[in-house]
């Protein structure tokens, strides 16, 4: 099959003025009209549902039972505090569950800086507030963060040991991409203008680059389309012309029945 009619891409090109680690702009042409929409609602719909990211799984609050608990001498109640931890960013060096923790004692403010450092995990957001403390105030937590991919109700997340009642699965968003736009606009290709300019604007959360995610998203893509082919490319195919093709065809096909030496019976029947 010969695809050398359909315009393929020229290029790719990233905004570099605009670019930074959680945001890239990226403008692909000329593509066939259709195509624009094609790619760019494919490639979204990919980045905001299938590129892996790091949150937090479950999380232990200084003996607390359940979400709907008060912890003296903190401000907020245990439901805000799991709420203010779930806005944390983490970027993970590994793929295995890491478990973190915090101890700080009041007055003041606990945010993620207050978290003990790990060798394999980065929090990107470290001035984040988790809680408030005052005088007599005490927080310690400890928490699980993993690696996953879209959204895991916290009904998931819940421990495997059923002895461990006082950890409290958390609802985990793994996704990295916070949004994606795309916009498809006309461009030319010699004097036809109506072939197809796209836009696609990636906002991350800083633990994966726009061009990493939209490489990850492209690759997923073909894997997934490499399932449709059924053949192998070759080259286009050449066709013959008349004379080529008659050159190898016996010439006693053209030649008239009385020419042929012919038994009495075999030349009665082709004269009939």
């Amino acid at each position: 099959m010969d695809f050398k009619s359909v315009i393929m891409p020229s290029r790719m090109e990233c905004e570099e003025e605009t670019h930074s680690d959680r945001y890239g702009k990226f403008v692909v042409e000329p593509l066939e009209r259709g195509y624009g929409i094609t790619l760019g609602n494919s490639l979204r719909r990919v980045l905001l549902s299938s590129i892996r990211g790091s949150a937090l799984r479950q999380v232990k609050i200084g003996g607390v039972l359940q979400e709907v608990s008060y912890l003296p001498g903190v401000v907020e109640d245990v439901t805000d505090i799991i709420l203010n931890l779930s806005n944390l960013v983490f970027k993970m060096q590994v793929s295995d569950p890491v478990t973190l923790s915090l101890s700080v004692s009041g007055p003041g403010e606990v945010t993620g800086a207050d978290i003990k450092p790990h060798s394999d995990v980065e929090v990107l957001n470290p001035e984040e507030h988790i809680a408030t403390l005052e005088d007599d105030g005490v927080l310690e937590i400890e928490m699980v963060v993993d690696v996953g991919i879209g959204y895991v109700p916290a009904e998931r997340n819940k421990v495997e040991d059923e002895g461990d009642i006082y950890a409290i699965p958390v609802d985990s968003v793994f996704s990295p991409i916070k949004r994606v736009k795309y916009n498809v606009e006309n461009t030319r290709v010699g004097d036809i203008t109506d072939y197809d300019r796209l836009i696609l604007e990636i906002w991350t959360d800083g633990t994966v680059t726009p061009e990493d995610a939209l490489s990850y998203a492209g690759q997923l893509l073909t894997d997934y389309l490499a399932l449709f082919i059924h053949f192998e490319k070759g080259p286009v195919p050449i066709y013959q012309t008349q004379q080529e093709e008659t050159e190898d065809v016996n010439p006693n096909l053209f030649r008239a029945v009385d020419e042929l030496e012919l038994s009495v019976r075999s030349y009665n029947c082709l004269k009939a």
